[in-house]
């Protein structure tokens, strides 16, 4: 067992969720599904996407896969973006995978495959672009996907990361706030390294891909009745209680206070992020 999920162990929550997710009960997937469509919906979610996907020189009728596409509304977005041939999406859960048919039904040019990113079921040189959207982090054994991103790429291929540097997430707003502990149960949760994405310039270095570009990006949440800021905060209180560290009935009173912060315009909630290019040479 790696040093990451022993300490998650100790504290009494389980590994990252998505890292085992063709174990995780269908209640959980469910509920998943709901917080990844909600982010991808969100207005400076959307934002971030589209400024990083616009850098990526798409050559015309290109073939892209996203590898754990999840749903897929990353997927869907790329389907309909100028350039773009075919995309797939890749991802271990069929619970996932059923969803993401159902809600790209009216996209022919999307297919979804289910498979593992460090083991990927294609050819070499089968593609001209990969897409990891908040994907790498849940991946333990990162340089294996990259190298199966690099296999997959023709010469020339464009591989683009995006991730969060989640040991920056936040709600709070002073010393010892309650509520930042519901979102460190959160990311104890569903990040298996919520540092990665500071070491990602230099794994997808020894890849060997060429470094493009690597920038930062900024969420804040401003007072809303429903952000996403405010649904990790749920789903924290919530993986407080299963997993014992708060008796029954205090995740409600904690849900209460994220929401009183958001009508009295006091509440806050900021994730880094950052995208990263990288070409295979030739």
């Amino acid at each position: 067992m790696n040093t990451r999920n022993a300490a998650r162990l100790r504290r009494g929550v389980s590994p990252d969720v998505y890292a085992t997710i063709t174990e995780a009960e269908h209640a959980v997937l469910e509920g998943l599904v709901s917080i990844l469509e909600l982010r991808a919906s969100d207005r400076q979610q959307r934002e971030m996407r589209e400024d990083y996907l616009s850098h990526i020189d798409f050559p015309v009728a290109a073939r892209v896969l996203e590898v754990g596409c999840g749903p897929g509304p990353v997927a869907r977005a790329l389907a309909s973006w100028p350039g773009v041939g075919d995309v797939v999406g890749l991802d271990p859960s069929p619970v996932f995978l059923e969803k993401g048919r159902e809600l790209a039904h009216h996209l022919p040019n999307l297919t979804f495959v289910e498979g593992d990113g460090r083991a990927l079921p294609f050819e070499d040189g089968s593609f001209d672009v990969v897409v990891f959207h908040t994907t790498l982090c849940h991946v333990p054994g990162v340089e294996e996907a990259l190298g199966e991103a690099f296999r997959v790429l023709r010469p020339g291929g464009v591989m683009s990361a995006f991730d969060g540097d989640y040991a920056t997430a936040t709600c709070a707003c002073g010393d010892y706030d309650p509520l930042q502990t519901c979102v460190e149960a959160c990311l104890d949760a569903l990040v298996h390294d919520r540092w990665l994405v500071r070491r990602l310039p230099a794994l997808v270095n020894a890849a060997g891909f060429d470094l493009l570009r690597f920038r930062s990006y900024s969420y804040v949440e401003a007072p809303s009745s429903e952000g996403y800021m405010l649904a990790l905060v749920d789903r924290g209180a919530d993986l407080l209680v299963s997993s014992g560290r708060l008796a029954e009935g205090g995740a409600d009173g904690l849900k209460a206070e994220a929401r009183r912060r958001s009508d009295a315009g006091e509440f806050f909630g900021h994730i880094a992020y950052a995208g990263l290019l990288g070409r295979e040479p030739g």
